[in-house]
């Protein structure tokens, strides 16, 4: 194997996020406008072929951690044979999933005999009221079937994301606290970002991981944090200290984990995007569709990780929210 992706500032970059298309089955205001959206023509979007192409390339420098996003990936058809390939890749030693688990019922035993074990699952809402005016769309109690199938296929843990707003999800929190301990799905919570499609995120909408953390200890009971077992990941863990239920909150606004990023994104159309918030983009589906040899396609991912940023800037005054909605980046 050869060096690994290092930027400037020292960190090592062996966690791609690979979004397999930007079409979805829900519209939530956070990611998507709730109608007239254009999707990417199907000739836009990498194929399979291409992508296990490009995941073959960058493994060579170290990339060992694979997660498939959207848009919704399950409405790919045939996500299961993708993964499969890329689970099959000498080097790759964990492959993921984030789903809104509308169609998972359907397609949990397929994901997990492809190889697949680790699997998110986006809810923000346990009530059906609030998930509607989340997503502006229905599917509340196939989201349900879809995490009960995923944990009878074998599944574990099964994980929940869950985006927390203020002035909408707080009554949420203790139900998804409760959820955790009564199932054994671990909950993670998410401070609300600028990525929304009609660009209306306001700081003050954020609920913050110490509010979170405050309303699970007093409402349920006392947490301790739990041993950080990779420091690159973007979750806090915690469990109740009696031991039933995990819960994990990921600080993106309030205590950026910038520091210890591991991750660079291929979207759907083939652009390679060194952060979430990034402004700029590397092209590299015209590069896997001209042949390109293995040495020019990763000089490419080379030189877009070289140029990443200290941080995403959030937090200042020279923060600028991309072109791009979470859904045409891949979550």
């Amino acid at each position: 194997m050869s060096s690994p992706f290092v930027d400037s500032f020292g960190r090592h970059h062996d966690n791609l996020r690979i979004s397999v298309t930007d079409r979805c089955n829900i519209r939530c205001f956070y990611c998507m406008p709730a109608d007239n959206v254009e999707f990417m023509p199907k000739s836009h979007l990498l194929t399979f072929e291409e992508i296990v192409r490009f995941v073959k390339v960058v493994v060579q420098r170290g990339v060992k951690k694979i997660r498939l996003t959207g848009g919704e990936p399950l409405v790919r058809r045939d996500l299961h044979k993708l993964i499969e390939q890329i689970v099959a890749i000498e080097g790759i030693d964990d492959v993921g999933l984030t789903t809104n688990g509308i169609l998972l019922a359907d397609q949990a035993q397929n994901l997990y005999e492809s190889g697949l074990r680790r699997i998110n699952i986006s809810l923000d809402a346990l009530d059906p009221v609030k998930f509607k005016e989340v997503t502006r769309r229905e599917g509340y109690e196939q989201v349900l079937a879809g995490i009960r199938a995923a944990q009878e296929v074998g599944f574990d843990p099964v994980k929940i994301n869950a985006v927390s707003i203020r002035g909408l999800t707080e009554d949420q929190i203790v139900p998804f606290g409760n959820l955790a301990r009564e199932t054994g799905v671990e909950i993670r919570f998410i401070e609300f970002m600028p990525l929304d499609a009609d660009a209306t995120w306001q700081r003050e909408k954020v609920l913050f991981a110490s509010e979170i953390l405050e309303k699970l200890s007093t409402e349920i009971g006392p947490l301790k944090p739990l041993p950080t077992q990779d420091p690159s990941a973007p979750a806090t863990d915690f469990e109740f200290e009696d031991g039933r239920g995990r819960i994990g909150i990921i600080a993106s606004v309030s205590q950026p984990f910038c520091g210890q990023c591991n991750r660079f994104r291929l979207t759907a159309d083939g652009k390679i995007r060194n952060c979430l918030f990034s402004l700029e983009e590397t092209d590299i589906k015209q590069l896997l569709r001209e042949n390109a040899d293995d040495q020019t396609i990763l000089a490419a991912v080379e030189a877009s990780i070289q140029a990443k940023k200290e941080g995403h800037e959030i937090n200042t005054a020279r923060f600028i929210q991309p072109d791009r909605p979470m859904y045409s980046i891949g979550g």
